[in-house]
């Protein structure tokens, strides 16, 4: 609200302000999102020896292939759930935006564009009924919102390859179908909040063209992950593991 109230001080129209506000949000979170794509290119250069695992392992104890993962996890020095907490933290900001926009006293019959109040939905057309769930009119914004995470997910999905599980959805199909889903819940929200996740999603989208391209070199990170594994393989096993190992053996010998 600071950020906003500044900005707002600038005599600018309410669709920049949100722009720029946007861009600060984004480039604040930068970081966070490099480590996200970072933990991603480590879980993709180390998916062979995992799929190698599972192929091992598919008619073993699921105990047996869960320990073996997580040795090749401790073995090359990568953390499964690195990617986790980036997501985790950026909720609270994704939650607070969805709660000021259409809260916002500022936005109030301002219009953007096509919108005639940021506050509220804007409509393209007007249906000549009403469709259950989705409403009476159609929101630019909403589709370009849902468009661009459709794509964004597109982009995100092949930095991460997605394993369904036995008796399990495949998580693809859930990503693919979920901006569908946010066409039929945002085309009655504030217009001010689709320009937001609109811009939110090219930003990111920029971000990971930017970070795949200049950043993230996958040749250095699998000679680093080879150099983690001498590196493991000298100082030996942990007590912690090998206790493990010992507490695997004492089950199997029971069973």
């Amino acid at each position: 609200i600071k950020i906003f109230d500044w900005l707002d001080m600038t005599g600018l129209s309410y669709g920049i302000i949100i722009l720029i506000l946007t861009f600060i949000i984004k480039m604040v979170l930068m970081p966070l999102t490099f480590k996200n794509y970072l933990s991603s290119a480590k879980m993709r250069v180390l998916k062979p020896e995992v799929e190698e695992i599972n192929e091992k392992f598919k008619n073993a104890d699921a105990a047996k292939k869960q320990q073996a993962t997580m040795e090749l996890y401790r073995k090359t020095g990568v953390n499964p759930f690195a990617g986790c907490i980036p997501m985790l933290v950026q909720m609270p900001i994704l939650y607070a935006m969805f709660r000021f926009f259409p809260s916002s006293i500022q936005l109030r019959h301002e219009g953007f564009l096509w919108a005639d109040d940021l506050s509220s939905y804007d409509s393209i057309m007007s249906l000549p009924f009403s469709i259950p769930a989705y409403g009476d009119h159609v929101s630019l914004f909403t589709l370009l919102m849902c468009a661009s995470t459709f794509v964004y997910t597109i982009f995100n999905s092949s930095q991460m390859p997605t394993q369904s599980q036995p008796g399990m959805p495949n998580m693809k199909v859930i990503m693919y179908i979920f901006p569908f889903m946010m066409l039929f819940f945002f085309n009655n929200f504030a217009s001010g909040l689709s320009y937001y996740y609109f811009l939110a999603n090219v930003i990111s989208i920029l971000q990971m063209i930017a970070i795949k391209k200049f950043f993230i070199n996958e040749d250095k990170i699998r000679l680093q992950i080879a150099e983690n594994k001498k590196k493991k393989a000298k100082q030996g096993k942990s007590k912690f593991q090998q206790k493990l190992e010992e507490m695997a053996k004492q089950k199997g010998m029971n069973n």
